[in-house]
C-alpha cells in the first residue's frame, strides 16, 4: 500500500497494491483491494469495498458499496479489467459497479455522477458526465449513457442500449431500445412521452435552438418517414442546425438496438 496520509481507519483492510492519495479517507471495515488507486479527497465510507478501481478526486462512496467487483457475465473468465470512476461523483449506500469484461475491459462511470442507493451499474457500461441514477436504477451490460441523463426509480435498461445525451427516463420505465437525445420515457415497455424541455431550459437552450429541436423531434416521431428518411431529411438541414438538433441527428442514425418512439395515442394526438 503506497498512501501520504493518516486518514486510514486501522480496522480497513487495504491490499499492498493499492495506491491512496494525501487526503483520502478509509472509514472503519472498508475493503481497498488489488490494483485500486484512490485519488485525493476521496471519501470511501464503512464496509465499503472496492477493487480493481481508479476513483477520481473528491468521490464519495458510502456504505456497503461494491465497486470494481467481477461482472456477473457467465463468459468471463477472470481476464484483467477494471472500472473508471470520475471526479466528485457520489456513490449511494449498497450500489454495486462491476468491472468490465474481455469486450471493452472497462466499466467507466463519468464526472460529477450520483448514484443513489440500490442502483446498478453492470460490466462494460459507459456513463457520461452529469448522470443520476435514482434508487434501484438498473444497467445491464454495455449500456451507453449520455451526459445529463437522469434516470427515475427502478428504471432496468436492456443490454447494449444507448441513451441519449440530455434524456430522461420515468420511474419503472423498462428501456429495452435506444432512447433519442432529450427525451422523456414512460412505462413498460417505455416509450417517448416528449422532450425534456424542463431540463433543456435548465441547460440554457435558446427559444430558436429549442424550436429547432422541436422540429427534428416531429421530422422522425410525426411526419411518417422512416427512421431511414426521417434522418435524410434532417440531413440536408445539418449545417444550420443547432448543438441540440445536431446530438439528436447523429443519434439517430446509429441505432445499436432499434429506437424508442411514442406511443401509437401520442402519435394520433401529435
Amino acid at each position: 500500500m503506497k498512501n501520504k496520509n493518516n486518514n486510514i481507519h486501522p480496522t480497513a483492510v487495504i491490499d499492498p497494491s493499492a495506491v491512496i492519495a494525501e487526503g483520502a479517507q478509509i472509514s472503519p471495515y472498508a475493503v481497498i483491494g488489488p490494483e485500486t488507486e484512490i485519488k485525493k479527497d476521496v471519501w470511501v465510507g464503512p464496509h465499503a469495498v472496492i477493487e480493481h478501481a481508479s476513483i477520481g478526486e473528491g468521490c464519495r462512496i458510502f456504505s456497503g458499496s461494491y465497486v470494481g467487483t467481477p461482472p456477473q457475465d457467465l463468459k468471463f473468465k477472470g481476464e484483467k479489467s477494471r472500472v473508471k470512476v470520475g471526479s466528485n461523483t457520489t456513490i449511494r449506500e449498497c450500489v454495486t459497479v462491476n468491472r468490465g469484461t474481455a469486450a471493452s475491459g472497462m466499466t467507466i462511470v463519468g464526472d460529477n455522477c450520483l448514484l443513489m442507493a440500490y442502483s446498478h451499474v453492470a460490466h462494460d457500461c459507459i456513463l457520461g458526465n452529469n448522470v443520476v441514477m435514482a434508487n434501484v436504477a438498473t444497467l445491464a451490460g454495455h449500456v451507453e449513457v449520455g451526459d445529463d441523463v437522469v434516470m427515475g426509480g427502478l428504471v432496468a435498461v436492456h443490454q447494449y442500449t444507448r441513451i441519449g445525451i440530455g434524456a430522461m427516463l420515468g420511474g419503472g420505465s423498462m428501456v429495452t431500445l435506444d432512447v433519442a437525445p432529450f427525451c422523456m420515457t414512460h412505462g413498460d415497455r417505455a416509450v417517448i412521452m416528449g422532450l425534456n424541455v424542463v431540463g433543456l431550459r435548465r441547460r440554457g437552450i435558446s427559444k430558436d435552438n429549442l424550436s429547432a429541436l422541436k422540429d427534428a423531434y416531429k421530422t422522425l416521431f410525426f411526419s411518417g418517414l422512416s427512421l431511414q428518411n426521417a434522418a435524410a431529411h434532417m440531413e440536408l438541414e445539418k449545417d444550420v442546425m443547432p448543438p441540440e438538433a445536431r446530438a439528436f441527428l447523429e443519434f439517430i442514425k446509429k441505432p445499436s438496438r432499434g429506437l424508442c418512439r411514442p406511443s401509437s395515442k401520442t402519435i394520433e394526438k401529435g
